[in-house]
């Protein structure tokens, strides 16, 4: 197998083959979550084509995120019991099966089903869970780096992707952007069978760090059972509660509003299609390097300080957002701070579960508080395409979201200090 010969080659030069995994969960990550975002640029279009109104849209949009959200536990437990190479190309195909299915809709109730159940599913299985995943079994040091680079993978797929796919969609159509997109999935299905792999145990490895002698992977429990487990045990935690509570306003701030309106709203007030797309761009380019960035600091500092500044910083930048007049300039001064906190929380909150549940306990724990990220990501999708249905504006939702935002900020200094253990630097 190739992994097998690429492990022993790169052993030979003092290289781990966790690397290796990182980069295929990247790439994989990095696609599925474009094919996510890139339904936002076609809010346009679809109501042009078939006359539907934004607040129907976005009902298939909502009922996406919110099921990329709960997914994450079932999702973990099914990476525990069939292993995450199985799962994540079999989330591949259901994309691809959703995507392409939606080239011959004519129906809402259509679009509800392959843009909202389908694809909603099939990206829950390639969320930011399975980046938690993939860097809880491969690395013990520079576990918070190899967060922040899957995290920042998944946040700026959503976004670097939105320039090309909205000139295709303006030139030739959303079906041609659709099937592009379908294209690099099946790129990154080649690249997941190829280079993946379940366990450092499969190739006779330990975890990246680790010191000792390889031994049998851990047995896994029933699919169905664990994830109901590790909420029945977490339930009863306080600090699991603040950070499903900041995560669920995480959603709200960002997958929700941000991903799914920003293009529709720059529309409102003139701005091209194209255009807000590259400033999306532009905000995930700062968000690649504010996430990775974030996944450093998060093995060195105090990881509720961390939260308390991304928050903060993040609510006074959409609190700014309605007086850049919707230039280009004031568009990229709020892009780039937006952009370095996009979703930067997700090292310093994956550290925080790790301390307070274990490893082996991680993902299933934080795949519960990922879904109350995306289920604030649901409310946000749809409240703000009612707000824009009944008020005529996107305004009302983006003040509410920076206002919850600094409620995020003062809640996670609540979090109990007694388990906080900092890594050393590497």
């Amino acid at each position: 197998m190739i992994s097998h010969r690429l492990a022993a080659a790169l052993h030979r030069r003092d290289w781990h083959y966790g690397w290796v995994v990182i980069a295929a969960t990247f790439f994989a990550m990095l696609v599925s979550a474009g094919a996510m975002g890139s339904l936002g640029v076609m809010i346009r279009p679809l109501e042009q084509e078939f006359g539907w109104q934004t607040s129907e849209i976005s009902t298939a949009l909502a009922i996406r995120i919110a099921l990329y959200g709960l997914m994450g536990p079932f999702a973990a437990a099914l990476m525990n019991r069939f292993g995450v190479r199985s799962v994540t190309l079999t989330a591949l195909m259901l994309i691809v099966l959703g995507l392409m299915g939606s080239l011959a809709m004519t129906r809402v109730w259509q679009l509800i089903l392959l843009w909202g159940v389908v694809i909603g599913f099939g990206t829950g299985m390639t969320a930011i869970v399975l980046g938690a995943t993939v860097a809880t079994r491969w690395f013990t040091k520079r576990r918070g780096l190899a967060v922040g680079m899957l995290t920042a993978s998944s946040a700026t797929g959503q976004l670097v992707f939105l320039p090309a796919i909205a000139a295709v969609t303006e030139h030739y159509g959303w079906r041609l952007a659709l099937c592009l997109v379908s294209a690099m999935l099946a790129l990154a299905a080649l690249a997941v069978s190829l280079l993946l792999r379940n366990r450092p145990h499969d190739l006779g490895l330990l975890p990246y760090g680790e010191i000792g002698i390889a031994g049998a992977a851990p047995v896994a429990p029933p699919a169905l059972a664990s994830p109901f487990a590790a909420l029945k045990e977490a339930s009863g935690n306080r600090t699991f509660w603040i950070l499903f509570g900041t995560f669920f306003i995480c959603g709200v701030s960002t997958t929700g509003l941000i991903q799914t309106h920003f293009i529709s709203m720059c529309g409102d007030y003139g701005l091209a299609a194209v255009s807000a797309a590259s400033v999306l761009a532009m905000m995930g380019a700062f968000d690649f390097v504010g996430t990775i960035g974030s996944g450093w600091l998060s093995d060195r500092l105090d990881n509720r300080y961390l939260l308390f500044w991304y928050y903060g910083l993040r609510g006074l930048s959409l609190l700014y957002l309605p007086f850049t007049t919707f230039t280009i300039y004031g568009l990229s001064l709020f892009a780039m701070f937006y952009g370095l906190d996009w979703i930067a929380t997700v090292p310093p909150t994956v550290k925080l579960t790790s301390q307070e549940f274990g490893r082996e306990k991680t993902n299933l724990v934080f795949g519960w508080i990922f879904a109350g990220h995306q289920l604030g990501g649901a409310a946000a999708a749809f409240g703000a395409g009612l707000s824009r249905t009944v008020f005529a504006s996107y305004l009302p939702a983006f003040f509410i979201a920076g206002a919850l935002c600094l409620v995020a900020a003062v809640a996670a200094l609540t979090i109990g200090r007694r388990r906080m253990q900092l890594q050393p630097a590497e």
